[in-house]
């Protein structure tokens, strides 16, 4: 499945580069607009990063993703700076198709599975975004990519496995925004190891081959941000190319 991503930031729609606010790119096109040419092309769900709200709670964009969400012909993914059990509720009941939590689960586990049982393996992805160390270990820096971490991407699975979880968005950090390609060989390792979970790839597409290598990599679906945004294939092609090679 492809997956286009919208990125927020004050109703503006944004790249980070590497996860950086510093390294902001903003695109003409509103989200509705985006929504609707994703929608129209046959895309099966939006993934939507609230990153106001992930930087800064107070400045969370619910009024904004409530209207993307309730008038949107096609399943939304909303994301960015889940911190309580109210956020999840807020964004379900704003329509919210499932919701996506990032560094509360490195964080606060334990919590985060909880509200696995509660809400169901259908209703939340866990973004887990890994930084490849000189070990080939798999870490999980624990706050946007900011606070590097020992945890390892294996030693939080088992346990949100156990809980019901269904869907993990994982990012390798080092591949994000640079349209220099995905790392095939950690989702086929991860997809092989794992294979109860639906894994969306994210980060490093920048080309039509690239989506082809991930085919047959195990993955469910395949996270677009900024090769759609900036033209390099469109949604269509995109797509076509998943579902055809």
């Amino acid at each position: 499945m492809i997956i286009p991503a919208i990125d927020l930031i004050d109703g503006q729609t944004v790249r980070l580069y590497q996860g950086s606010y510093d390294k902001t790119t903003q695109y003409q096109q509103t989200p509705f607009e985006l929504r609707d040419l994703y929608a129209e092309a046959g895309a099966g769900v939006l993934h939507l990063v609230d990153l106001s709200g992930a930087k800064d709670a107070a400045k969370r964009q619910l009024p904004l993703l409530k209207q993307l969400m309730q008038q949107s012909p096609l399943p939304i993914q909303v994301g960015g700076g889940v911190r309580t059990e109210q956020d999840v509720i807020d964004l379900l009941e704003a329509g919210a198709s499932r919701v996506v939590i990032g560094s509360l689960a490195i964080r606060e586990p334990a919590l985060v599975q909880q509200w696995l049982r509660t809400y169901g393996g259908d209703k939340i992805v866990l973004a887990l975004d890994v930084a490849i160390n000189d070990k080939g270990e798999k870490t999980l820096p624990s706050h946007g990519w900011i606070e590097a971490s020992n945890i390892t991407l294996e030693m939080v699975l088992d346990g949100f496995i156990a809980a019901g979880a269904r869907h993990v968005l994982c990012t390798d950090i080092s591949r994000d925004g640079t349209l220099q390609g995905p790392n095939v060989e950690l989702y086929q390792e991860l997809a092989a190891k794992y294979p109860q979970i639906l894994w969306q790839a994210s980060g490093g597409v920048g080309n039509l081959e690239h989506i082809r290598s991930l085919r047959g990599s195990g993955v469910a679906g395949v996270i677009l941000g900024r090769a759609l945004l900036e033209g390099k294939f469109t949604i269509t092609e995109a797509i076509q190319c998943w579902q055809n090679g």
